[in-house]
């Protein structure tokens, strides 16, 4: 099965998009999928990773299994698919199933609430874990409070400064330990089990 993961982010440069690429991948290798890893397609703004992910899944083939993952940006109520159409108005294409839509809960960060330990290593010095948000339910936590609790962390830390998304995020994203986010996301261990599911269909 020829698995490729269409993910929210990396930008417009190539560069960063580079690293959204290598920090999920990375993340991945670290899991059972590791020796059966999907393919990584950083593709941007979450509208552009719609878009790509339509086209791809329309031209798949029956060894193809297309992924569309993207931020939820807020709770989730619904069937991922119901939530991306209450939310932007996307239509589940022709063909699509649940297995094809996962969503980061409530942002791709949240998956950080569930490793700070990682976060302390990365930033070093002056990092302050008392400035993050404090509940264990990281799919519970609003983006809001995520992105100030992470400014509020790291104001102090050197040499790395404060949290920048694209200066940071995918470098934290790689070195996260896979099995604290799935204990603590289960919409991250839906997507690892669809993608182990698949890669042994």
């Amino acid at each position: 099965m020829n698995m490729k993961v269409y993910v929210e982010g990396g930008g417009d440069g190539r560069e960063l998009r580079a690293k959204c690429r290598e920090g999920f991948s990375a993340f991945f290798r670290k899991t059972e999928l590791a020796g059966q890893m999907p393919r990584v397609v950083s593709c941007g703004d979450r509208k552009q990773t719609y878009d790509k992910f339509h086209k791809a899944l329309t031209n798949a083939t029956n060894d193809d299994f297309i992924v569309l993952l993207v931020d939820s940006e807020r709770p989730v109520k619904d069937t991922p698919w119901l939530h991306l159409k209450n939310r932007d108005n996307w239509d589940k294409p022709p063909g699509a199933t649940d297995d094809n839509a996962h969503l980061m809960v409530q942002c791709m960060e949240a998956w950080f609430m569930a490793d700070k330990e990682t976060l302390a290593e990365f930033f070093g010095t002056g990092f302050n874990e008392g400035g993050l948000p404090a509940r264990l339910d990281v799919e519970g936590i609003p983006k809001d409070d995520i992105n100030n609790g992470l400014r509020m962390a790291t104001r102090q830390c050197k040499p790395k400064g404060e949290y920048h998304k694209g200066r940071h995020s995918f470098a934290i994203l790689g070195r996260l330990n896979p099995q604290k986010v799935i204990e603590a996301s289960p919409y991250a261990q839906r997507l690892v089990d669809t993608l182990l599911d698949k890669a042994s269909a």
